[in-house]
């Protein structure tokens, strides 16, 4: 406070008002008159203080805030297609090929229940397909000035900041959440001794199922996750809103979108933090690490488990 009183332009207007009444007085002027002068003064002082004290605080707060985030306010697409590309991409492409397509594959096959390798090879082609409709539809959904090649290109900021360094840390902060987040649900819940059965049955089936479930889960599902989710959804909502904000309704999303009510918080504390590391770095290749290493690391624990 002392130091915002001493600043100059804090007492521009009062000096002047100071300057005025030390200029020589008349006879006609009242004793009154002459006591008022301290107290205009005073009120002129505190009031411009106050003001400039207030601004310096507010203006600190605001900048802060927002250079957590290095992402740009420009964005490839418009505000108004957000939301008509993610429905578009969760009704026509997320749900029939994440959920819809192994029936389709047990009714071309006609067989009743798939091996484990014809399975993992399935899932494989089902994510590759979703992941090139994804990049197509962002590209014909973009701005006519951008070129798909500069959808998540970095700027100065980003530059500035090491990514690689982030990725570790995000990776080491995501892994104390998911532990905690863990017990926390396993208080609630019972605990299961396998977390997807149904996976490490396709894992230790062939040397095929174990790259293909190597591909999909480290490799197809992050990138197309990432993209969507961060690159396209985050990004997006940032240029409207806090970064605070964005990354809460894209984490939500995120999580919802798995359609699995019992790993709920798990997914929504995963993406917040894939959400948070990627406004960081401005690096889309941050998240994608951080991602990528946590599904190596759920394969690794399911394959031992």
């Amino acid at each position: 406070m002392i130091k915002v009183l001493g600043h100059p332009a804090c007492y521009s207007a009062p000096s002047q008002f100071i300057g005025q009444f030390r200029k020589p007085l008349k006879l006609a002027v009242s004793s009154t008159t002459l006591l008022s002068v301290p107290t205009i003064d005073s009120k002129l002082s505190s009031t411009t203080s106050f003001n400039c004290f207030s601004t310096k605080n507010d203006n600190t707060h605001q900048s802060s805030s927002q250079s957590f985030s290095a992402l740009s306010d420009d964005t490839p697409w418009d505000s108004g297609n957000v939301w008509s590309n993610m429905a578009f991409y969760m009704f026509t492409l997320h749900i029939p090929l994440s959920f819809g397509w192994l029936p389709v594959v047990v009714e071309i096959l006609q067989e009743p229940i798939l091996n484990p390798q014809t399975e993992a090879i399935s899932l494989l082609l089902a994510q590759c397909l979703e992941l090139i409709a994804t990049l197509l539809l962002l590209k014909y959904t973009a701005k006519p000035e951008y070129e798909f090649m500069n959808f998540f290109k970095v700027n100065e900021l980003s530059k500035e900041r090491n990514w690689l360094l982030a990725s570790a840390i995000g990776f080491v902060f995501l892994f104390a959440l998911v532990v905690l987040t863990s017990f926390l649900v396993n208080g609630v819940l019972e605990p299961k001794v396998v977390n997807n059965p149904i996976l490490k049955e396709i894992l230790v089936s062939s040397k095929i199922s174990k790259a293909a479930c190597f591909l999909v889960y480290c490799i197809i599902t992050p990138l197309l996750e990432e993209t969507i989710y961060r690159g396209f959804l985050l990004r997006s909502l940032s240029s409207s809103m806090k970064w605070q904000h964005a990354v809460l309704i894209s984490s939500a999303i995120f999580s919802a979108a798995h359609f699995s009510g019992e790993n709920f918080i798990q997914l929504f504390v995963i993406g917040y933090a894939l959400g948070s590391s990627y406004c960081w770095t401005g690096n889309l290749c941050c998240s994608f690490l951080i991602h990528s290493f946590y599904n190596a690391m759920t394969l690794v624990i399911t394959f031992l488990s």
